[in-house]
Protein backbone atom coordinates (compact mmCIF):
# COMPACT_ATOMS: atom_id res chain seq x y z
CA UNK A 1 0.00 0.00 0.00
CA UNK A 2 2.81 2.37 0.75
CA UNK A 3 4.32 1.90 -2.73
CA UNK A 4 1.00 2.62 -4.38
CA UNK A 5 0.58 5.78 -2.34
CA UNK A 6 4.06 6.97 -3.30
CA UNK A 7 3.40 6.31 -6.99
CA UNK A 8 0.15 8.25 -6.90
CA UNK A 9 1.84 11.14 -5.12
CA UNK A 10 4.54 11.25 -7.81
CA UNK A 11 2.01 11.26 -10.62
CA UNK A 12 0.11 14.08 -8.98
CA UNK A 13 3.31 16.12 -8.64
CA UNK A 14 4.19 15.63 -12.33
CA UNK A 15 0.71 16.76 -13.33
CA UNK A 16 1.06 19.92 -11.31
CA UNK A 17 4.49 20.69 -12.75
CA UNK A 18 3.26 20.24 -16.32
CA UNK A 19 0.47 22.69 -15.71
CA UNK A 20 2.85 25.41 -14.62
CA UNK A 21 3.96 28.21 -17.18
CA UNK A 22 6.70 30.84 -17.28
CA UNK A 23 4.11 33.46 -16.31
CA UNK A 24 3.77 31.84 -12.90
CA UNK A 25 7.22 33.20 -11.93
CA UNK A 26 7.66 36.96 -11.34
CA UNK A 27 10.19 38.76 -13.64
CA UNK A 28 10.11 36.08 -16.37
CA UNK A 29 7.80 36.32 -19.37
CA UNK A 30 7.08 33.79 -22.05
CA UNK A 31 7.50 36.51 -24.73
CA UNK A 32 11.16 37.10 -23.80
CA UNK A 33 12.07 33.45 -23.86
CA UNK A 34 10.15 32.72 -27.06
CA UNK A 35 11.79 35.59 -29.00
CA UNK A 36 15.29 34.28 -28.37
CA UNK A 37 15.09 30.53 -28.04
CA UNK A 38 18.26 28.71 -26.99
CA UNK A 39 18.75 27.38 -30.50
CA UNK A 40 18.90 30.83 -32.09
CA UNK A 41 21.30 32.59 -29.71
CA UNK A 42 24.12 34.58 -31.45
CA UNK A 43 27.84 34.70 -30.66
CA UNK A 44 27.71 31.85 -28.20
CA UNK A 45 30.71 30.11 -29.92
CA UNK A 46 33.80 31.21 -27.94
CA UNK A 47 36.21 29.91 -30.62
CA UNK A 48 34.51 31.95 -33.30
CA UNK A 49 34.57 35.05 -31.13
CA UNK A 50 38.26 34.61 -30.44
CA UNK A 51 38.99 34.14 -34.16
CA UNK A 52 37.11 37.28 -35.10
CA UNK A 53 38.92 39.23 -32.39
CA UNK A 54 42.31 37.93 -33.62
CA UNK A 55 41.47 38.80 -37.24
CA UNK A 56 40.51 42.32 -36.20
CA UNK A 57 43.77 42.72 -34.24
CA UNK A 58 45.78 41.44 -37.23
CA UNK A 59 44.05 43.93 -39.52
CA UNK A 60 44.89 46.77 -37.12
CA UNK A 61 48.55 45.68 -36.92
CA UNK A 62 48.74 45.44 -40.72
CA UNK A 63 47.42 48.99 -41.05
CA UNK A 64 50.01 50.22 -38.52
CA UNK A 65 52.84 48.41 -40.38
CA UNK A 66 51.72 49.91 -43.68
CA UNK A 67 51.69 53.36 -42.13
CA UNK A 68 55.21 52.88 -40.73
CA UNK A 69 56.39 51.49 -44.06
CA UNK A 70 55.10 54.56 -45.87
CA UNK A 71 56.92 56.82 -43.40
CA UNK A 72 60.22 54.91 -43.76
CA UNK A 73 60.01 54.48 -47.53
CA UNK A 74 61.69 57.82 -48.41
CA UNK A 75 64.74 56.99 -46.27
CA UNK A 76 65.06 53.54 -47.81
CA UNK A 77 64.64 55.01 -51.27
CA UNK A 78 67.33 57.59 -50.62
CA UNK A 79 69.66 54.88 -49.37
CA UNK A 80 68.93 52.79 -52.41
CA UNK A 81 69.65 55.68 -54.73
CA UNK A 82 72.97 56.36 -52.99
CA UNK A 83 73.90 52.69 -53.18
CA UNK A 84 73.12 52.62 -56.88
CA UNK A 85 75.20 55.77 -57.39
CA UNK A 86 78.19 54.31 -55.55
CA UNK A 87 77.84 51.05 -57.42
CA UNK A 88 77.69 52.95 -60.68
CA UNK A 89 80.83 54.91 -59.80
CA UNK A 90 82.70 51.72 -58.92
CA UNK A 91 81.57 50.10 -62.14
CA UNK A 92 82.70 53.10 -64.19
CA UNK A 93 86.12 53.09 -62.48
CA UNK A 94 86.54 49.36 -63.08
CA UNK A 95 85.46 49.76 -66.71
CA UNK A 96 87.99 52.57 -67.19
CA UNK A 97 90.79 50.41 -65.75
CA UNK A 98 89.83 47.47 -67.95
CA UNK A 99 89.62 49.74 -70.98
CA UNK A 100 93.01 51.30 -70.23
CA UNK A 101 94.60 47.88 -69.74
CA UNK A 102 93.04 46.66 -72.96
CA UNK A 103 94.49 49.62 -74.88
CA UNK A 104 98.06 48.84 -73.77
CA UNK A 105 99.67 46.37 -76.18
CA UNK A 106 101.74 43.45 -74.96
CA UNK A 107 105.43 44.21 -75.37
CA UNK A 108 107.64 41.61 -77.04
CA UNK A 109 110.80 40.47 -75.23
CA UNK A 110 114.09 42.11 -76.14
CA UNK A 111 116.80 40.62 -78.31
CA UNK A 112 119.81 39.88 -76.10
CA UNK A 113 123.33 38.60 -76.70
CA UNK A 114 126.66 38.20 -74.92
CA UNK A 115 130.25 38.64 -76.04
CA UNK A 116 133.60 37.62 -74.63
CA UNK A 117 135.20 40.90 -75.74
CA UNK A 118 135.04 42.42 -72.26
CA UNK A 119 138.49 44.03 -72.38
CA UNK A 120 137.87 45.60 -75.78
CA UNK A 121 134.56 47.14 -74.67
CA UNK A 122 136.07 48.52 -71.46
CA UNK A 123 139.03 50.02 -73.31
CA UNK A 124 136.71 51.70 -75.79
CA UNK A 125 134.29 53.09 -73.20
CA UNK A 126 137.08 54.51 -71.04
CA UNK A 127 137.66 57.08 -73.77
CA UNK A 128 134.02 58.15 -73.86
CA UNK A 129 132.54 60.65 -71.45
CA UNK A 130 130.14 59.39 -68.76
CA UNK A 131 130.41 55.80 -69.97
CA UNK A 132 132.17 54.55 -66.83
CA UNK A 133 130.32 55.04 -63.54
CA UNK A 134 130.30 53.58 -60.04
CA UNK A 135 127.07 52.10 -58.79
CA UNK A 136 127.46 52.16 -55.04
CA UNK A 137 126.29 49.41 -52.71
CA UNK A 138 122.55 49.56 -52.12
CA UNK A 139 122.02 51.91 -55.08
CA UNK A 140 120.05 51.63 -58.32
CA UNK A 141 121.03 53.53 -61.44
CA UNK A 142 118.21 54.12 -63.92
CA UNK A 143 118.91 55.36 -67.44
CA UNK A 144 115.89 57.09 -69.03
CA UNK A 145 115.97 56.77 -72.82
CA UNK A 146 113.08 58.45 -74.72
CA UNK A 147 111.99 57.22 -78.13
CA UNK A 148 112.85 59.43 -81.13
CA UNK A 149 111.22 59.65 -84.58
CA UNK A 150 114.56 59.14 -86.35
CA UNK A 151 115.14 55.65 -84.92
CA UNK A 152 113.28 52.37 -84.63
CA UNK A 153 115.02 50.63 -81.73
CA UNK A 154 117.17 51.17 -78.65
CA UNK A 155 120.42 49.23 -78.09
CA UNK A 156 122.66 48.72 -75.05
CA UNK A 157 125.96 47.12 -74.00
CA UNK A 158 127.55 46.91 -70.56
CA UNK A 159 130.19 45.16 -68.48
CA UNK A 160 131.51 45.41 -64.91
CA UNK A 161 134.74 44.92 -63.00
CA UNK A 162 135.05 41.91 -60.75
CA UNK A 163 131.39 41.27 -59.84
CA UNK A 164 127.93 40.95 -61.39
CA UNK A 165 125.11 43.53 -61.35
CA UNK A 166 121.33 43.41 -61.69
CA UNK A 167 119.78 44.61 -64.95
CA UNK A 168 116.20 45.08 -66.17
CA UNK A 169 114.22 47.13 -68.70
CA UNK A 170 110.84 48.84 -68.45
CA UNK A 171 108.86 51.07 -70.79
CA UNK A 172 106.89 54.12 -69.72
CA UNK A 173 104.00 54.94 -72.07
CA UNK A 174 103.76 58.52 -70.82
CA UNK A 175 104.11 60.97 -73.77
CA UNK A 176 107.69 62.15 -74.27
CA UNK A 177 108.37 65.72 -73.15
CA UNK A 178 112.17 65.67 -73.49
CA UNK A 179 114.48 63.88 -75.92
CA UNK A 180 117.47 63.93 -73.57
CA UNK A 181 118.88 60.70 -72.16
CA UNK A 182 119.12 61.14 -68.39
CA UNK A 183 120.60 59.09 -65.54
CA UNK A 184 119.05 58.83 -62.08
CA UNK A 185 120.90 57.39 -59.09
CA UNK A 186 118.86 56.39 -56.06
CA UNK A 187 119.11 54.24 -53.00
CA UNK A 188 117.00 51.11 -53.06
CA UNK A 189 114.49 52.55 -50.56
CA UNK A 190 114.12 55.76 -52.59
CA UNK A 191 113.59 53.79 -55.76
CA UNK A 192 110.95 51.64 -54.10
CA UNK A 193 109.11 54.74 -52.84
CA UNK A 194 109.14 56.21 -56.33
CA UNK A 195 107.83 52.97 -57.82
CA UNK A 196 105.03 52.84 -55.24
CA UNK A 197 103.95 56.35 -56.21
CA UNK A 198 104.07 55.63 -59.93
CA UNK A 199 103.26 51.96 -60.04
CA UNK A 200 101.33 51.12 -56.89
CA UNK A 201 102.35 48.39 -54.42
CA UNK A 202 105.36 46.40 -55.59
CA UNK A 203 107.07 43.55 -53.79
CA UNK A 204 110.76 43.89 -52.95
CA UNK A 205 111.87 40.78 -54.81
CA UNK A 206 115.37 39.36 -54.80
CA UNK A 207 117.25 40.64 -57.83
CA UNK A 208 118.74 37.18 -58.26
CA UNK A 209 115.23 35.75 -58.85
CA UNK A 210 114.00 38.62 -60.99
CA UNK A 211 111.37 41.19 -60.17
CA UNK A 212 107.65 40.87 -60.77
CA UNK A 213 105.86 42.77 -63.50
CA UNK A 214 104.85 46.32 -62.72
CA UNK A 215 101.27 47.20 -61.80
CA UNK A 216 101.14 50.76 -63.11
CA UNK A 217 99.08 51.05 -66.29
CA UNK A 218 101.70 53.40 -67.83
CA UNK A 219 104.74 51.27 -67.00
CA UNK A 220 105.28 47.96 -68.79
CA UNK A 221 107.93 45.36 -68.06
CA UNK A 222 110.16 44.30 -70.92
CA UNK A 223 112.86 42.45 -68.98
CA UNK A 224 112.65 41.82 -65.22
CA UNK A 225 115.69 42.70 -63.14
CA UNK A 226 118.11 39.76 -62.96
CA UNK A 227 121.72 39.58 -61.87
CA UNK A 228 123.90 39.42 -64.98
CA UNK A 229 127.40 37.98 -65.23
CA UNK A 230 128.64 41.23 -66.72
CA UNK A 231 132.10 40.75 -65.16
CA UNK A 232 132.58 37.63 -67.30
CA UNK A 233 131.09 38.72 -70.65
CA UNK A 234 129.59 41.74 -72.33
CA UNK A 235 125.82 41.87 -71.93
CA UNK A 236 124.05 43.45 -74.91
CA UNK A 237 120.66 43.68 -76.52
CA UNK A 238 118.08 45.76 -78.39
CA UNK A 239 114.33 46.40 -78.44
CA UNK A 240 112.06 47.75 -81.17
CA UNK A 241 110.04 50.84 -80.27
CA UNK A 242 106.47 49.77 -79.38
CA UNK A 243 105.36 53.39 -79.69
CA UNK A 244 106.05 56.74 -78.07
CA UNK A 245 107.45 56.55 -74.57
CA UNK A 246 110.57 56.26 -72.46
CA UNK A 247 112.75 53.23 -71.77
CA UNK A 248 113.97 52.71 -68.21
CA UNK A 249 117.20 50.69 -68.06
CA UNK A 250 117.87 49.73 -64.45
CA UNK A 251 121.33 48.77 -63.17
CA UNK A 252 120.59 47.38 -59.74
CA UNK A 253 123.19 47.02 -56.99
CA UNK A 254 120.66 47.16 -54.14
CA UNK A 255 121.33 43.55 -53.15
CA UNK A 256 125.01 44.27 -52.42
CA UNK A 257 125.78 45.26 -48.84
CA UNK A 258 129.54 45.82 -49.18
CA UNK A 259 130.67 46.08 -52.80
CA UNK A 260 130.46 49.02 -55.14
CA UNK A 261 130.32 48.10 -58.83
CA UNK A 262 132.27 49.79 -61.64
CA UNK A 263 129.97 49.82 -64.65
CA UNK A 264 130.96 50.30 -68.30
CA UNK A 265 127.93 50.94 -70.46
CA UNK A 266 126.61 52.61 -73.56
CA UNK A 267 123.09 53.14 -74.89
CA UNK A 268 122.37 54.16 -78.48
CA UNK A 269 119.66 54.21 -81.13
CA UNK A 270 119.43 52.19 -84.32
CA UNK A 271 117.41 52.75 -87.45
Amino acid sequence: MTAMASLEATSELQSRLSSLSFSSFPGVTSHHCDSEPPGSLQNTNLTESFTQSSNQASMNETKEDLAKGNEEAPAELALGEGGEENNSAGTCQLSAEIKEAAQMPTLPPPTTWTSAAVKELKAKLRTEKDSVVTVYRGDIMTVHVPTVPEAKKVCWEFATDGFDIGFGIYFDWTPVTSRSITVHISESSDDEDEEEELEGPLGNDDVERGSKSQTNSNLAEILPVYRQDSHLSVQGGSHDFPGEGTYLLKFDNSYSLWRNKTLYYRVYYSA
